[in-house]
C-alpha cells in the first residue's frame, strides 16, 4: 500500500474491529505498533500514523507511567458507527429510484482541510462528481449534507438541490460520467480473487490466531473502502457491479468465522 493515509486507516480498522466491541476502550500503543509490524509497517510509520490520528481528533493519547495508551474519541466512534451501517448493509438491499440530491460548492483554498473532509464524506454518502465542485446522488441525502456543511462551517460556500432527472436525459450518461463503474467492478473482482482462496467454515476456524487476525483485518480494511466507491445505484438505472454479491458473501463468511481467533490474537499482543 502506497497511500500515506493507509496505516492511519488500518489503525482505525483495527480499533473499530477489536477495541470498540470491548468494555475496555483503551489499548496499549506498543501492541498496536507490533500488530502493524505484522501487517507490513515499520515502527516509525506506525508511530507517525498514531500521532496523526491524534491530530485528526480520532484518538486520545494517555500516558500511564512509561506506557502510552490510546482511546477512540467520540468523533471516531461516531464515524465507525456510520461506517458499520454502510458496511453491513452494502449490496444487501435493493434500492429504488427516487429524488436526486445535487450539491455544488466553492470552498476557498484556505479551508482545504474542511474541503477534504467534505469530499471524503460525500463519497461515503454515495455521491459522484461531475467536476467543478458539483456532486450528485440518486438518493435523498439532504438531511445528511445540510448537517455536514454546518458541522464543517462551510454552509456559506455551498448550494443544494433535490429533484428528478428530466425525462429527455438518459440517466446512464450522467451515471457513467459521475462514477467509474468499470473500475468498481474490477475492485470487487480483485477482492473476490484475493479472499476466495481463504479458508472458510471449519477450516478457517482452525487457522492459527495470527493468521486469522491478518486475514480478517485485511478483509475488513479492504471492504471498508467500498462504501466510498459504490453509490449503490438503483437497479432500474444500472446493473449492480459485477462480483459485488460474491464479495459480500465472502466478507460476511470470513468476518464471522475468524472473529474469535482474531480477537484473541489482538488482545494477547496489546495486553500491557
Amino acid at each position: 500500500m502506497t497511500d500515506a493515509r493507509a496505516p492511519q486507516e488500518l489503525i482505525v480498522t483495527m480499533l473499530g474491529s477489536y477495541v470498540r466491541p470491548r468494555a475496555e476502550r483503551s489499548v496499549w500503543a506498543g501492541g498496536l505498533v507490533a500488530l502493524l509490524g505484522e501487517l507490513g509497517y515499520s515502527e516509525g510509520a506506525a508511530r507517525i500514523a498514531l500521532a496523526r490520528l491524534v491530530h485528526r481528533e480520532l484518538l486520545h493519547r494517555r500516558k500511564d507511567g512509561r506506557r502510552v495508551h490510546y482511546t477512540l474519541t467520540d468523533r471516531a466512534i461516531a464515524l465507525l458507527d456510520d461506517g458499520d451501517r454502510r458496511i453491513f448493509t452494502l449490496g444487501r438491499q435493493r434500492t429504488e429510484p427516487g429524488e436526486w440530491t445535487l450539491l455544488w460548492h466553492n470552498v476557498p483554498e484556505d479551508r482545504r482541510r474542511e474541503r477534504e473532509r467534505l469530499v471524503r464524506r460525500l463519497r461515503f454518502l454515495g455521491f459522484g462528481t461531475l467536476g467543478d465542485g458539483t456532486w450528485l446522488t440518486p438518493h435523498d441525502r439532504e438531511a445528511e449534507v445540510v448537517a455536514l456543511l454546518e458541522e464543517l462551517g462551510i454552509d456559506g460556500h455551498a448550494g443544494l438541490l433535490r429533484g428528478r432527472l428530466t425525462g429527455s436525459l438518459d440517466p446512464a450518461t450522467v451515471i457513467h460520467r459521475a462514477w467509474n463503474l468499470d473500475e468498481l467492478g474490477r475492485r470487487y473482482t480483485e477482492f473476490v480473487r484475493r479472499f476466495r482462496g481463504a479458508a472458510t467454515g471449519r477450516d478457517a476456524g482452525a487457522l492459527e490466531e495470527p493468521a486469522a487476525f491478518g486475514i480478517r483485518t485485511t478483509l475488513v480494511h479492504l471492504f471498508r473502502q467500498f462504501p466510498m466507491l459504490d453509490p449503490e445505484l438503483p437497479h432500474d438505472l444500472v446493473a449492480p457491479p459485477r462480483n459485488r454479491d460474491e464479495a459480500v458473501r465472502l466478507f460476511d463468511d470470513l468476518y464471522a468465522t475468524l472473529a474469535e481467533p482474531a480477537q484473541r490474537h489482538f488482545d494477547e499482543v496489546t495486553k500491557p
